[in-house]
């Protein structure tokens, strides 16, 4: 009989037709393991509907899977893109099914008996013998073919009834194989029960080595092995893999780099091309446990494989059969594990090897679990400590301000994260003179709330000794000029005198925003005398402007987090947005707490949605007088005072 095959089907695909061998059904699949199992279904399928019986339906189930397995796992790399095909032909009397790999092929035994447990290869061709009547096995060049007949029950009347000795005999086999499973079945059972109990220890510890540690030593029981190594990559340092847990008490190991020379990486690769391609009695030329690293492949060792003379498990554990697992998840290399025995002549086994594997990738799991519980326990920790630093940080901003003759104060700090470099002050020199501060650490979070801490105390001791705000402002660079060049930051700040005796205010800025002082009739004037920011050169002369109290409306230091305020559009709310509300908000006499709300209100309007991106600080000096007149006698007593950091105002 000549069957012709066809590799233009496409994989996964069936076709069929009625010709002379009675009905044909043609299946293809791609060289992969995971499609072998949907189209032996599909054959299944059609076998099912040419009237066959249950108990022939899984003997060609259980061929057919086998047969595809074995074309599937010894396909060489370069024909892996070529389909497998399955051919059916279904007479009333018998049933033919062809497997068509592109294997390197192999020659058929003449007789084929039960493999010892022990041995990795033979069960495949073992079940198919024992479920088909006739098997045959063509080589060809470029593709092989598994001829499989079986004779159907209908007509069973046609063959001989089989004798005694050979219902004996196969009975014999039977529970031989039956012997065989059940062995296995409690091989698995043993694994399953170790991982259980590892499982039931998740919640009482999230420590790796004493985890690893529990469930490696189970492992080594299961499969008979002697001894283990467990090397772990540490999370934040990617380039070594570090001695965790052996079983050998007293065993120590040196890390092991993982950033090798370009002349070992390809040492490295070509062992593993060498060892995919045979699995020959050649050394391992790296060491076991850096080629597993690099490769992300098992490898194995022994008087096959011997290893290197330097390797560090050769020289620790001498005479040993085993193999080096990585331990990874994804592309993440977390570790690797190394096993084995001292009895060289006894290799680990199929189902031993598989076993390890299953341990591996459960490990695996519990790394990463474990890592990500520690970073979640890290995180609140981090939150709580920061939500401190906050509290503290509010602290040091002003609840209330000493009251100033005709002129009320307002103040405004909200940090973009927990915390931040931004803040306001004001400090009461005498019944007449107090010295209004804003500044503006570089950056944001920690490192610039520390800086902004420390200017805050150093100006609550040092700025009564000063004059002028200019001398204030040399005074903070040269004591913190060392402090800021060291870590490459600088602090911009504006200081205003408010002298009411000689009714003035005296302006000294280092670096920052221009403050806007509002005339009476809604005029705007911009003052920023000349000066470097603090920390930038150990030495400034600071220069002062001075302008007339009379001419005050309205004054407003702010940062610049609140003129870069974005919208969801992407538009900055900008000096030019600043100066229009000032402009009309000047001319409706309003007290500083209700120019801080309506400014307030403004910002947010602006932003809508949009997050705020930069901390925010503004601190308003407005005169009212008139705000004052308008209220009745009874009401000129009364306090408003909003917590900080939203907003504090004056005590009347």
């Amino acid at each position: 009989m000549s069957v012709n095959s066809s590799n233009s089907q496409e994989p996964g695909k069936l076709s069929g037709e009625i010709g002379a061998f009675g009905i044909t059904r043609h299946f293809s699949l791609l060289c992969d393991l995971a499609s072998v199992r949907g189209t032996v279904l599909a054959a299944r399928d059609f076998l099912a509907t040419q009237g066959f019986e249950k108990d022939e339906l899984l003997a060609c189930e259980l061929a057919l899977v086998e047969a595809c397995n074995n074309a599937i796992r010894y396909a060489p790399d370069s024909r892996r893109n070529l389909p497998v095909e399955i051919h059916v032909f279904c007479q009333k009397s018998r049933l033919e099914m062809h497997v068509v790999d592109h294997t390197m092929g192999f020659d058929w035994p003449d007789k084929i008996e039960l493999p010892d447990p022990e041995q990795e290869n033979g069960r495949g061709l073992f079940i198919i013998q024992s479920l088909m009547d006739q098997v045959l096995y063509l080589r060809g060049a470029e593709e092989n073919r598994l001829v499989m007949r079986k004779a159907l029950k209908a007509h069973l009347a046609d063959y001989s009834v089989p004798s005694t000795q050979e219902l004996q005999q196969k009975l014999a086999l039977s529970e031989e194989v039956i012997g065989t499973m059940a062995k296995e079945l409690c091989f698995r059972s043993e694994a399953l029960a170790a991982i259980f109990r590892c499982t039931s220890e998740l919640g009482k510890t999230n420590a790796v080595e004493e985890l690893s540690y529990r469930l490696l030593a189970d492992l080594l029981q299961i499969v008979a092995a002697d001894w283990f190594i467990l090397r772990l990559v540490p999370k934040d340092e990617r380039s070594r893999l570090v001695f965790t847990k052996s079983s050998r008490p007293g065993l120590s190991l040196d890390p092991i780099c993982l950033d090798q020379e370009p002349s070992m990486s390809n040492l490295v690769k070509a062992t593993i091309r060498s060892r995919q391609q045979s699995m020959g009695s050649s050394p391992v030329a790296a060491w076991a446990e850096l080629q597993a690293a690099v490769s992300r492949r098992d490898v194995f060792f022994g008087p096959q494989n011997p290893l290197a003379p330097d390797d560090p498990l050769g020289q620790k554990l001498p005479r040993s059969v085993g193999l080096v697992q990585p331990i990874a998840r994804g592309e993440t290399l977390l570790g690797t594990l190394a096993i084995g025995r001292f009895e060289v002549e006894k290799p680990f086994t199929v189902d031993q090897v598989e076993v390890i594997y299953t341990f591996c990738e459960f490990l695996a799991i519990q790394i990463i679990n474990a890592r990500l519980q520690k970073e979640q326990v890290d995180l609140r920790l981090t939150a709580h400590e920061l939500e401190i630093a906050r509290n503290i940080q509010q602290s040091l901003l002003p609840r209330t301000f000493p009251a100033l003759p005709g002129f009320g104060l307002s103040g405004f700090c909200l940090s973009a994260r927990q915390v931040g470099g931004d803040f306001y002050d004001v400090l009461s020199l005498s019944d007449q003179r107090a010295l209004l501060i804003v500044a503006d650490v570089m950056g944001k979070g920690v490192p610039a709330a520390l800086f902004a801490a420390t200017l805050h105390t150093l100006f609550h001791t040092t700025a009564e000794w000063a004059h002028t705000p200019s001398e204030v402002l040399a005074r903070m660079n040269r004591l913190l000029y060392e402090e800021l060049s060291g870590v490459d930051m600088f602090i911009t700040a504006q200081l205003v005198l408010a002298d009411f005796h000689q009714r003035r205010l005296v302006i000294a800025n280092a670096g920052h925003c221009p403050m806007f002082v509002a005339g009476p009739a809604g005029d705007l004037r911009a003052a920023a005398p000349d000066g470097l920011p603090l920390g930038i050169v150990p030495n400034v002369n600071y220069e002062q402007e001075i302008l007339s109290l009379e001419e005050c409306s309205c004054a407003l230091l702010y940062t610049d987090g609140l003129t870069e305020a974005r919208n969801s559009h992407g538009e900055l709310f900008g000096q030019e947005r600043l100066c229009t509300w000032l402009r009309q908000s000047v001319t409706k006499h309003k007290t500083a707490a209700e120019l801080s709300e309506n400014f307030l209100a403004e910002i947010r309007s602006f932003q809508g949605q949009a997050g705020q991106s930069d901390d925010q600080t503004f601190l308003i000096l407005a005169d009212e007088t008139k705000a004052r007149s308008k209220r009745s006698k009874d009401d000129t007593q009364i306090t408003v005072i909003l917590p900080a950091p939203a907003i504090a105002v004056g005590v009347r």
